[in-house]
């Protein structure tokens, strides 16, 4: 066979086996493929390498032969990918890809460990493992932990030493046969690798560090833990929505009239924000209605925001993990868990992660052209408050320099995993002039322009915020106004001190200890 028609039968453990002629799976030992499980028959199955593909038969097995959930009565084409289950032993059949090529998802449900003694480190079951495109380099594998949704970046280099976990061998033993398949690098890349992978609690018999229970976590701790209520079946609903008419939201007329519709109305709340046809926070004269009605709209902004992030998840064939509603202090949130889009190529990432932003500015235009058609009145005032809600919440999930989604499909665009907290590190210490550092040009500049942003939004803040001082003044007493100016300039001010004050602080410290 050719490359294009080479295929492999990936075993749970990872363990691949080339299809060459005729193969044999069953419990006898001398199989091509020996499963030791007393669910599998002795002569279980056999899969023929045809000009045509592959084809398998069952062998007359006790349990049957199944392939993609169906019993197996008369021989069947395999498909790449096919999942076949004899007795309680699951295989994949995987085409031999390209080495530019993304593999496909490879996953290795949670089960019991062996109650045997390994020899050495082995993964932990309960994981799902892909290669990506030869673009996504360098961190090209994705290893995602099934139980906890967490996720690991690694190289080529480091994805490859993942098939020697096994169990079977010894630290030492890991570190010369590294070195002798992959070269004299290898080994103390896999020193690296494996404290790494025991952090996040990807190794077998090693605890990840947890989190401390609220109750050991003191009054801040607990007051900023997130209580959350939790959505089981919204995979399944967001599919349904996605083929009862969802789809037709992503077609390319949908979003050329979003677009539209988005530019047109950014211009629209210009004009009312310059003209003041509304005022934050005020409906009908009244500021705390005005406020009610902007939480409200708030929340339905974000509620359709993570809408389209799973819509246009559903679009690529990945499934929602988890959706609910999230209590931060008194803040409502809502969320949806687009964790599998990890699995997915670079522009598709974008474009899962770019739907919300998208959402909230097509809604806050839409709002915008209402209020701008209405006449004076609690009407006009109402749509207001929502274009207002709309534009906050796509300002603030654009930010590049906090990890909502500006940041995710910035870090997408340069290929920079962990790029917020590496790009403050290397911020800090330029800002701090280490010694014979040398900084890294991107992550020095992306760190650069996540704080331009943040004094641009902060500005813009400020200003349509003293814009509507007077209007304002007419409602509260002047302390009162002002006291919520600054509420709101401290906030958008945040992330620059944060992020500046520190090294400059102690650059400052520096040069007076040298003075």
């Amino acid at each position: 066979m050719t490359l294009d028609d080479s295929y492999d039968v990936v075993l749970s453990d990872r363990t691949r086996v080339p299809v060459l002629g005729t193969m044999t799976l069953g419990r006898d030992p001398g199989s091509t493929i020996a499963l030791p499980d007393r669910t599998v028959s002795r002569r279980h199955a056999q899969i023929t390498a045809t000009a045509g593909g592959l084809v398998l038969h069952d062998a007359g097995s006790s349990h049957g032969t199944w392939v993609d959930g169906k019993r197996v009565a008369d021989p069947v084409e395999l498909r790449d990918g096919a999942v076949i289950r004899l007795g309680d032993q699951e295989l994949v059949v995987e085409r031999r890809r390209r080495d530019s090529e993304a593999g496909l998802t490879i996953v290795v449900p949670d089960r019991p460990a062996p109650s045997d003694a390994v020899a050495g480190p082995q993964l932990r079951s309960g994981y799902a493992l892909k290669r990506l495109e030869a673009s996504e380099r360098p961190h090209r594998w994705v290893l995602r932990d099934l139980r906890s949704d967490k996720f690991m970046r690694l190289s080529d280099d480091d994805g490859r030493l993942l098939e020697l976990l096994d169990g079977r061998r010894s630290v030492l033993e890991l570190m010369s046969v590294a070195e002798e398949r992959f070269g004299a690098e290898a080994a103390a890349r896999m020193i690296r690798l494996l404290p790494d992978l025991a952090e996040r609690g990807f190794l077998d018999g090693v605890d990840a560090p947890t989190v401390a229970p609220a109750a050991q976590q003191g009054f801040l701790g607990r007051l900023m833990t997130p209580r959350e209520t939790v959505w089981p079946d919204a995979g399944a609903w967001f599919d349904e929505l996605y083929r009862d008419g969802g789809w037709r939201l992503v077609t390319p007329v949908a979003l050329a009239v979003m677009a539209v519709v988005a530019v047109s109305g950014l211009a629209a709340f210009a004009y009312l924000v310059l003209g003041r046809y509304g005022t934050p926070f005020v409906v009908a004269s009244k500021i705390g209605l005005g406020g009610l009605v902007f939480l409200l709209g708030r929340l339905m902004v974000a509620a359709v925001h993570e809408t389209a992030h799973g819509l246009v998840m559903a679009s690529f064939g990945r499934r929602v993990g988890r959706a609910g509603f999230k209590l931060v202090m008194i803040f409502p949130y809502v969320f949806v868990d687009t964790s599998e889009a990890w699995f997915e190529p670079r522009r598709r990432r974008i474009a899962v992660t770019a739907a919300g932003p998208v959402s909230d500015a097509v809604l806050g235009a839409t709002f915008a052209l209402i209020c701008l058609v209405l006449g004076p009145g609690t009407l006009r005032d109402i749509f207001f408050q929502l274009a207002f809600a709309s534009y906050v919440g796509a300002l603030v999930n654009l930010n590049p320099f906090v990890e909502r989604d500006g940041y995710h499909i910035l870090a997408d665009v340069l290929g920079e995993p962990g790029l917020r907290r590496r790009a403050r590190a290397e911020l800090r210490r330029w800002l701090s002039r280490e010694e014979g550092f040398r900084p890294s040009p991107i992550l020095v500049r992306f760190a650069l322009a996540g704080v331009g942003w943040s004094i641009v939004a902060a500005g813009a803040a400020m200003v349509v915020s003293l814009r509507y001082w007077p209007v304002l003044h007419r409602f509260l007493p002047a302390p009162v106004v002002l006291a919520m100016l600054v509420a709101v300039w401290g906030a958008v001010l945040a992330p620059v001190l944060l992020t500046l004050g520190p090294p400059l602080l102690e650059r400052s410290r520096g040069n007076r200890d040298v003075g």
